[in-house]
């Protein structure tokens, strides 16, 4: 079953922003890293149900606007459009090749895997896959799957963890239906606008901004 890994936010200064995000919600962000490759930066608050936020800033915008990788193309897009907020969600699985087998069976476009990585403060280094079904990040967004190399290293020590919890995600992406179709989230428990997910929900909405429920 897929998780919630994490929701990815926008902005021009990523820990200026989860500064604010830190005092409205009253949660711990801690400074996550940088992806070399990708030049972007990140700040990163977890919580009690192994999910995260991320908030994701850019600090080579050459290197950036040139990446092959469709969440820097679509961060690079709301940015230059002087924008921010929630803009993306991650969908964790350990299941990645058969998506990429599923995804080629039944004709759904997609993109990678693509390898990840992050530089932490100490200077280690954690890994990562990416698979993103085709979406056009001028109209809609699907969120991607992403798979970790060490199973741990998306989980933070009890110390920086916030009690808090991500429950629900407010979507407005696709239909329930095309949605189901990509990721293969049978729920026949499910209310008719939501899934679940081993940690949080998805919920289908007519609202224009994507957004999430901290409880």
């Amino acid at each position: 079953m897929l998780s919630l890994d994490h929701i990815v936010i926008a902005g021009k200064d990523a820990e200026e922003d989860s500064i604010t995000y830190n005092k409205q919600l009253a949660i711990k962000a801690v400074k996550g890293g940088e992806h070399e490759n990708w030049g972007t930066y990140n700040y990163l608050a977890y919580f009690s149900n192994e999910s995260y936020i991320e908030w994701l800033g850019i600090q080579d915008y050459d290197k950036a606007k040139s990446s092959n990788n469709p969440l820097i193309q679509h961060l690079v897009h709301i940015l230059d459009q002087d924008k921010k907020g929630p803009f993306q969600f991650a969908l964790r699985t350990n299941q990645m090749d058969e998506y990429v087998t599923h995804f080629q069976e039944n004709d759904i476009p997609f993109l990678g895997p693509f390898p990840g990585k992050r530089k932490k403060s100490d200077g280690t280094l954690i890994s990562w896959r990416m698979l993103f079904p085709v979406y056009n990040y001028h109209k809609e967004m699907l969120p991607f799957l992403i798979q970790w190399d060490d199973t741990e290293s998306n989980l933070m020590s009890k110390g920086l963890l916030n009690p808090q919890a991500i429950m629900k995600i407010y979507y407005n992406g696709v239909d329930k239906d095309t949605f189901n179709k990509i990721y293969r989230l049978k729920d026949k428990k499910s209310l008719l606008n939501q899934f679940s997910l081993s940690n949080s929900k998805i919920v289908f909405t007519d609202k224009e901004k994507f957004s999430f429920e901290l409880l």
